[in-house]
């Protein structure tokens, strides 16, 4: 049986104290922008007037998709599992971007096409070998959606009872833009051609084609329900970073919100528990096509636009010097009334 939620709204009595706090330090009303929004909305989720960030986590997870045999992707299957192997040497952006700004970093197998030796540092919670063509069949079973969710959320349980609570999730897996384009297309309403980009670099024929195949996958399935839209169309990878957000949330941890493939889990977790947003940082707009109304039906207001479209979670890895700076100022800058300074 999936797993149910329980996730409350973050408003709180302390709200207008908060907001208080903000307005009157040393600076003109408003005059730190997004990072007064920050503030208000992190000290919301931990219900405090001086929340801190302790051990922020980014989980990096990689699946395959058996749609890549009907050619969506310019770059073979083996791809994912080669690009896991260089997330495991510290060769990738991910890599960088995560030393860099002080993440802990996870490298997850939820279902590569591949086995990776026993002794590479990377969490094996894989459900298969890469779902099945859901051009001609949902790509995974009602058992494996509910594996693959229940990984995620043990996982998470895991990361915050070890004193993280801030966490970020990357992905890995070629054909995932796919998957996720369809999710789109089904939760938001939106015509497909308007969700489906470059992905790892098509060219114009190359995504005409791909409009083409996805076209005819969601006319070959009835699914509509957020759960059975995530089994017909979704990848292992998504659908354990669907778990993983939702129990986040359950645990009022701050949630950095990646790009277009992380955004497609979350249309499916808004969708049955609208809540979880509260708990959500929009690191920033990706320049795969979709992303920007995903971002627009969400009403979501990213932080960055740096024109990425990468994935792997460098977006969220970039952003939390910014999302420390909102807390750090919140809890050091002095007010008018401490520093001596006249308010109008």
């Amino acid at each position: 049986m999936i797993k149910s939620f329980q996730i409350s709204t973050t408003d709180s009595p302390i709200k207008n104290e908060l907001q208080h706090k903000i307005d009157f330090k040393t600076k003109p009303l408003g005059a730190l922008g997004k990072l007064e929004k920050l503030a208000l909305q992190i000290g919301l989720i931990q219900g405090t007037l001086s929340p801190i960030i302790t051990y922020p986590t980014l989980l990096v997870f990689a699946g395959d998709h058996g749609i890549v045999a009907e050619g969506v992707s310019p770059y073979p299957q083996e791809v994912t599992w080669q690009m896991v192997m260089n997330f495991v040497s510290g060769g990738a952006a991910i890599n960088v971007f995560a030393k860099q700004n002080g993440w802990n970093l996870e490298v997850i197998d939820a279902g590569v096409n591949y086995d990776f030796p026993e002794e590479l540092p990377i969490r094996n919670l894989k459900v298969g070998k890469g779902t099945k063509n859901f051009l001609n069949e949902p790509a995974m079973s009602d058992e494996e959606l509910e594996n693959a969710i229940h990984k995620g959320v043990d996982l998470v349980k895991e990361v915050f009872e070890g004193g993280s609570n801030c966490i970020a999730f990357g992905e890995m897996g070629i054909g995932n833009t796919s998957a996720a384009a369809i999710i789109m297309n089904k939760i938001t309403g939106i015509h497909i051609e308007k969700c489906v980009g470059k992905g790892t670099g098509l060219d114009d024929a190359g995504i005409t084609h791909k409009i083409g195949v996805l076209s005819q996958a969601i006319e070959n399935h009835l699914a509509a329900e957020p759960l059975s839209i995530l089994k017909t169309f979704g990848g292992f990878e998504i659908a354990m970073i669907y778990g993983a957000m939702l129990q986040a949330a359950e645990l009022k941890m701050m949630i950095l919100i990646d790009g277009f493939i992380i955004t497609s889990a979350l249309l499916i977790a808004q969708d049955l528990y609208p809540e979880i947003l509260d708990y959500c940082i929009f690191s920033h707009q990706s320049d795969e096509k979709g992303h920007y109304k995903m971002l627009q039906y969400l009403k979501a207001d990213p932080l960055l636009k740096l024109d990425m479209r990468l994935g792997e979670g460098t977006g969220a890895a970039l952003v939390l010097p910014l999302v420390q700076a909102s807390v750090n100022f919140l809890n050091e800058m002095a007010s008018f009334e401490s520093a001596g300074v006249s308010n109008k």
